[in-house]
């Protein structure tokens, strides 16, 4: 989706609220002619004349008089608005009729529909926001946790933005004084201090692995934690997931192999969420239906962060767990283990079950009928996100746009590096800065190419 100019010139409306009938809807017009198209049909006062960041009851009547509803109609004049252009939002009934009726008469006045994330996008062009900021509206917009919200509300309001202005702003100064250099080539001489220009390409390169480690624990905390609860049939794992929901989710029986497919469920812990996914039992299966939900359960593992392997304390010896945590363990996961039924069986100890990949703090013993130590499970899921190496306090990367502009950037600047090892010309260590800028650029829209921005604000809803 492209945005001309001609485009971006005319006055556009859309429905604000979610669609659908409730208490009230919220119409957004926006551009040049946005008080005035509103101001020829709204009854009660002059719009024209009002000030900014100021609302008016009255009427919306059509073209003949007939009145369409009372509303209220609230000012925001250019430049103090979210587009920095003329905007009128009309609080109306939300009655789908209403709506529509309205929006068709300014429609047929002047005004046409907005496109999908048309406001953001205007918003951006004229320096509200920049790119990454209105990315963060979309986020903040989905966001369905405490977490998410906290990532979406920091970058929305530039922090993220603010540390790769400043790291880009520093490149860009090394980089003007190589570019002098070049336009005194013949007399060989040098402005750019090279270690200098080493020690600052080497700083940025660590700031970049920070922002690309992030990435990792932003995008659990963006899209919740992929948690997957396995182990043997009749271990507790539908048992455990009803516990830890706190509500009759899944089918709950003693007959081994009843979980045939996956369940799926969110968990919010302390502001962070969890997408809980109950799995078919891991044994040989006795039935092909069987053998297909064994077969999705190795599959939704090896997508998972967190493993949750469940087994029966009272029924398996340790050399059977052991044996299945040798068959489950990956690098890539994390994984806590969960001996069940402590109530059949009391005298169940971690010195018994220790294995090379498993940390005595990541090994629970409860009981998921009884509903006992539950929270100390909770506790873990939760300390398996938030004990990770990366501060939520720094700057963290939600974004794939942005990391991968940063490695392409990160590889730019470990071009330049190798380059000046080499000692290589001028002009080159000057290409590779360039791209490092470009790069960085694209990630708050200092660079930006009109199939990018569609791409983006093509996500958003009509009325954002």
């Amino acid at each position: 989706m492209a945005y001309s100019s001609t485009d971006l010139n005319d006055t556009i409306v859309a429905l604000a609220t979610a669609p659908g009938v409730g208490a009230i809807g919220v119409i957004r017009l926006s551009g040049k002619e946005a008080i005035s198209i509103c101001n020829t049909f709204f009854h009660s006062k002059d719009l024209e004349k009002q000030d900014s960041h100021t609302i008016h009851f009255g009427t919306i009547r059509d073209e003949k008089g007939n009145i369409l509803d009372e509303v209220l109609v609230s000012l925001f004049i250019a430049p103090k608005s979210y587009t920095k252009e003329n905007v009128v939002e009309i609080s109306c009934h939300g009655s789908n009729y209403i709506i529509q009726t309205i929006i068709q008469l300014f429609i047929r006045n002047g005004a046409r529909t907005a496109q999908r994330g048309e406001f953001t996008m205007r918003a951006f062009l004229n320096g509200q926001l920049d790119l990454s900021q209105a990315e963060a509206v979309a986020d903040l917009i989905a966001s369905d946790s405490e977490s998410s919200h906290q990532l979406a509300m920091a970058q929305m309001r530039g922090g993220f933005s603010q540390e790769i202005a400043k790291l880009r702003q520093e490149l860009i100064d090394f980089a003007s004084l190589i570019e002098l250099e070049l336009d005194f080539g013949e007399e060989d001489v040098e402005f750019a201090n090279r270690d200098k220009l080493k020690a600052l390409v080497e700083k940025i390169r660590n700031l970049l692995s920070r922002l690309i480690d992030s990435f990792t624990l932003g995008n659990v905390l963006k899209n919740g934690v992929q948690t997957v609860i396995a182990g043997r049939p009749n271990a507790g794992k539908s048992t455990l997931l009803n516990a830890l929901l706190n509500e009759e989710r899944a089918i709950v029986s003693d007959i081994a192999g009843t979980t045939r497919d996956t369940i799926e469920e969110s968990l919010n812990i302390n502001g962070v969420l969890f997408r809980l996914v109950d799995t078919a039992g891991i044994r040989e299966a006795q039935d092909t239906i069987e053998a297909i939900g064994v077969e999705k359960t190795m599959e939704k593992i090896g997508q998972s962060s967190l493993l949750v392997y469940v087994f029966d304390a009272q029924q398996m010896t340790a050399e059977e767990v052991q044996k299945d945590l040798e068959s489950l363990y990956s690098e890539n996961i994390h994984m806590i283990v969960v001996a069940n039924k402590a109530d059949l069986k009391t005298d169940i100890v971690y010195s018994d079950y220790a294995h090379k990949n498993l940390e005595e703090g990541n090994f629970v013993i409860l009981s998921a009928k009884q509903q006992t130590n539950i929270s100390d499970l909770k506790q873990q899921l939760f300390s398996a996100v938030t004990d990770a190496k990366i501060s939520m306090d720094n700057t963290i990367v939600t974004n794939t746009r942005h990391l991968e502009a940063l490695q392409k950037s990160h590889e730019s600047l470990s071009d330049v590096l190798n380059g000046m090892d080499m000692q290589i010309t001028s002009d080159f260590i000057a290409m590779d800065i360039r791209r490092a800028l470009a790069f960085l650029g694209e990630i708050t829209g200092e660079i930006s190419t009109d199939d990018l921005l569609g791409n983006i604000f093509g996500r958003f809803c009509i009325g954002k």
